[in-house]
Order: C-alpha cells, then sequence, then structure tokens
C-alpha cells in the first residue's frame, strides 16, 4: 500500500490512487479509521463512527476490480453533519429530543453522494438543532478545537469542521444558517463554503430556519470545495426552494475589482471595534497581496449590515419556534409521560430540548405573538429586504466583497457560553450572506500566535447570487500564495 500523508491528500489525489490501483477504497478508509481511534477521544468530533463503512468501501472496490470506472467520489471518506439524514442512521441533531431517531429515508444530498461512490465514515457532533457558535450546546458533549483542545472548534458544525482538521475524515458536510459553516471552518483553519441559498437541496435537512439553512462543504482545500459542491448542487423535486444552479449561474467566473465593506473593514483606519487586531492586520494583508497582483480595491456601503445581526436574531428564532413545534414526544423521539396530553408535551419539550433551543423557542413565539408581529417580525422582514438591496447595490460596483470571517480568534470553553449576546457577535460577519441568500466561503488565512499556540484563522469571501465560482477563484489564489502572504 502507496503510503500517505493525510494533511496533503486531496480528494483529486485520493482519486487518482485508487484508479491507478495504488490504494483501495478499503485501504484509505482503514486509514481514516485508525486516525479516529487515535484522536477521537480527546477530540469527539462524531458522535457515531459508521460500522458498515467498510462494506461499503468493499463494494467500491468490487466494482473497480471488475474493470469499472471509478467515478471521482468513489471511495472517499466524509463525515456527516448529524442534521443531515441517511437512511437507517440516527440523525439526532445534536439534541436529546431525537437521540435515538433513525432516519427513514436519505436527504437529497446524500442520495448523490451515494450515487457517486462516496463513503459516509460517521456523523458529526453539533450544537443542537445547529443552534450556537462554539458546538458546547450539544447534548452529547463539546467537540474540541484539534490545534488547542481547551478552546471551540466553532459551531454549530464544529463536529464537521474538526473532523476535517484532525484527519478523521478527508472532506465533511455541514449546515450554514447564520455562518455554521464557515466560523469553524475560520477556527479549525480549513476551507467552508455557505452556497447560494437554493442552490443545494435541503431536502432530508433537519430544519432550523428554512428560509436561512442551506447545506454546504467542509474540507482542507478549495478544490475539494467545488468538487463536493458540484456533485451537491441542483434543482431538486422535494424542495421547492432548490433552483438549477447551472442555468442561473453567474457569467462572471473571475474577480477583478473586489469590495471593502467599510461597515465590516475600514480601508483606512483598518479593523472596527470587537475584530481582533491579528486578525485585522492578516486582511490588510490579504488586500495587499490583490492589489499587488492587479487587481483593484474598492470600498463599498452596505447601510443596512449594522441591523443584521438584530434582524437575523428576530427572524431565525420566528423559524425555529415553528419547525421545533413538531417535536412533541407523540410520534417519534424523547417522550416524556405525564398525567394528561398537555403535560406529556410540556414535559417532554422541557426535558428533551436544551437550554438555548428553549431560549430560541421562547423568543421566537413572542416575536410572532398578537401584538408583537407587526413590531418584531414583519419591520425585521422589511430591514431583510433592504440588506438584500445593499449587497445588489454593491454588486453593481464590484465583482466579489472580501471582509473577516470571524471576529476573534478561537475561543476558550465557558469564555461566552454564560453570554449568550458575546456568543450571538461570533456571527456578525457571516449572517449578512445568509440573510441576503448569496454564497460566501471561508478560507484559511494563517495562523496567529495567542497564549503560545498557533491558532487559525479565516477570511471571507461573499459573491452575487449564483457566484460561486468567483468565489473558487479568488480561494485558490489565497491558497497558491498563502506562504508568502502572512
Amino acid at each position: 500500500m502507496t503510503k500517505i500523508n493525510l494533511s496533503e491528500l486531496t480528494i483529486k489525489k485520493a482519486h487518482d490512487l485508487i484508479h491507478d490501483k495504488e490504494i483501495s477504497c478499503r485501504e484509505l478508509l482503514s486509514i481514516y479509521q485508525e486516525n479516529i481511534k487515535k484522536h477521537e477521544k480527546n477530540v469527539h468530533a462524531y458522535l457515531e463512527v459508521f460500522d458498515d463503512a467498510f462494506e461499503k468501501a468493499e463494494e467500491e472496490d468490487k466494482k473497480i476490480m471488475a474493470g469499472e470506472e471509478p467515478k471521482l467520489l468513489a471511495g472517499i471518506p466524509l463525515a456527516i453533519k448529524n442534521n443531515i439524514m441517511i437512511k437507517g442512521k440516527i440523525c439526532s441533531a445534536g439534541s436529546k429530543i431525537l437521540e435515538n431517531y433513525k432516519a427513514t429515508y436519505d436527504a437529497t444530498v446524500i442520495k448523490k453522494l451515494r450515487d457517486e461512490g462516496a463513503i459516509f465514515i460517521g456523523r458529526t457532533n453539533m450544537d443542537e438543532f445547529a443552534m450556537g457558535s462554539s458546538t458546547e450546546n450539544s447534548a452529547f458533549g463539546p467537540t474540541k478545537n484539534p490545534y488547542d483542545l481547551e478552546r471551540v472548534p466553532g459551531g454549530s458544525s464544529g463536529g464537521s469542521a474538526a473532523a476535517v482538521a484532525q484527519q478523521e475524515c478527508l472532506a465533511a458536510l455541514g449546515s450554514d444558517t447564520g455562518g455554521s459553516i464557515r466560523q469553524p471552518a475560520a477556527f479549525c483553519g480549513i476551507v467552508g463554503l455557505k452556497p447560494t441559498y437554493g442552490a443545494v437541496s435541503r431536502y432530508g435537512l433537519i430544519a432550523m430556519a428554512s428560509s436561512l439553512d442551506q447545506i454546504g462543504p467542509l474540507a482542507k482545500t478549495t478544490e475539494d470545495i467545488e468538487l463536493l459542491f458540484n456533485a451537491i448542487k441542483g434543482k431538486d423535486s422535494f424542495d421547492s426552494t432548490s433552483i438549477d444552479f447551472d442555468k442561473f449561474r453567474n457569467k462572471k467566473s473571475t474577480a477583478k475589482i473586489i469590495g471593502v465593506p467599510k461597515e465590516f473593514f475600514s480601508l483606512k483606519d483598518g479593523g472596527k471595534e470587537g475584530l481582533d487586531k491579528d486578525i485585522a492586520a492578516n486582511i490588510v494583508k490579504t488586500i495587499d497581496f490583490f492589489k499587488d497582483n492587479g487587481y483593484i480595491i474598492k470600498e463599498v456601503s452596505l447601510p443596512y449590515a449594522e441591523y443584521s445581526l438584530p434582524t437575523y436574531y428576530i427572524l431565525m428564532p420566528a423559524e425555529v419556534s415553528a419547525n421545533l413545534a413538531r417535536f412533541d414526544g407523540i410520534r417519534y423521539g424523547f417522550s416524556e409521560k405525564g398525567d394528561n396530553l398537555l403535560e406529556d408535551y410540556m414535559k417532554t419539550r422541557r426535558e428533551g430540548f436544551g437550554k438555548e433551543a428553549r431560549r430560541r423557542i421562547i423568543l421566537g413565539t413572542y416575536v410572532l405573538s398578537e401584538g408583537y408581529y407587526d413590531a418584531y417580525y414583519s419591520q425585521a422582514q422589511k430591514i431583510r429586504d433592504l440588506i438584500k438591496k445593499d449587497f445588489e447595490n454593491a454588486f453593481k460596483e464590484v465583482d466579489v466583497l472580501i471582509t473577516p470571517a470571524t471576529p476573534t480568534l478561537p475561543f476558550k470553553f465557558g469564555e461566552k457560553s454564560g453570554d449568550p449576546l458575546a456568543m450571538y457577535l461570533s456571527d456578525i460577519f457571516t449572517v449578512p450572506a445568509n440573510l441576503a441568500g448569496i454564497p460566501a466561503v471561508s478560507v484559511p488565512m494563517g495562523f496567529i500566535d495567542r497564549d503560545n499556540v498557533k491558532l487559525p484563522t479565516g477570511i471571507q469571501f461573499i459573491g452575487p447570487w449564483f457566484g460561486e465560482e468567483i468565489l473558487f477563484d479568488l480561494s485558490k489564489k489565497i491558497e497558491y500564495a498563502r506562504a508568502n502572504i502572512y
């Protein structure tokens, strides 16, 4: 068997090795399984590692030995966030209320990846129902950051990000409602894409906030992200919000003019208040790199961006309140019995949901209630339209936007968990893209020394609707030149 350096292995390289029969699908899977055994007791990226993964790998090997040309993803070990349905596997969404729920069907993205021969190595840990920015809200214990076990990996897709960073899988799927792919990608030093809303089917994703949720890939390289995105994108008859990406693909595939939103980052003054000074310094280096390579850097304004976070934290809990109403302990999942039906509901939901889930359900019910709907929910929808309009205007002037991915470096456990507002601020740079439904990617932006530990950080590119190819192009340029930039 060919000796493999997992840190340098990509999907394309793995495919070539499998194609040339230098390694079998089973052998590749076994390497990752051994790495899981070595690191998982410390990192806790997975809620379950699948026993039948080797059977699937052997099936792919038999096809190849019979002379069948392996598909690009054949034998590629992928980790799947535990709010994406895999038929016959537990899909708990990180919550006690669904701790024993087995999915009865495959999510569309799972079906597409299965058809391409991908191997699902396990289901990853996450903040309960994707509510959180640290994976501290999981009912099954926190995931730790591979770069510093005292720090969070980000959230809510923290398990997926940590699994990729720790070489416990080749790539992973996550979901992003307000930054839940991009923020953990930045904290774990990998690439994470939130696609255009509707570009990837949400069928089989346990809903948090349906108008904001989007499934996307996490991987070590942009090339891998692009390959996975191309495999899962497209119209789906089971999801009425899904769109034929190739039909609406943005005409531009490269950028010439890069916009810097002054509400996020000032070209004159550098980082805004609350942005880590070392992250700000790396952003300046990134902007200078693009200037030196012939790009036009232009400051633009998103005047309603400052209202993104409060708008998000009205609309998202409102949708949470509606989506989580179905979990009542009557048809499936965790159930507690009371003296009557109402008490059944109350006991089940009180003991089945964690603190953050209960907080958002209560907040969402409040903003949807009579007398408050117009004052809060209706107004937030109007602001959302204005935020979207801001982006439309900005993309008339520039091809892409560059911003920080996160305001801070990975923080320590407990540092923000006692202060919900401080935790919510972790999403300040990522939320606007979800509200507008536009694509955004977080790309590693070097390392920063903090407390004698080298911690990863990320930069975010935000593109116009269906402008993923622009993001891939810029991300690859950063990757190729990273050693010379930071």
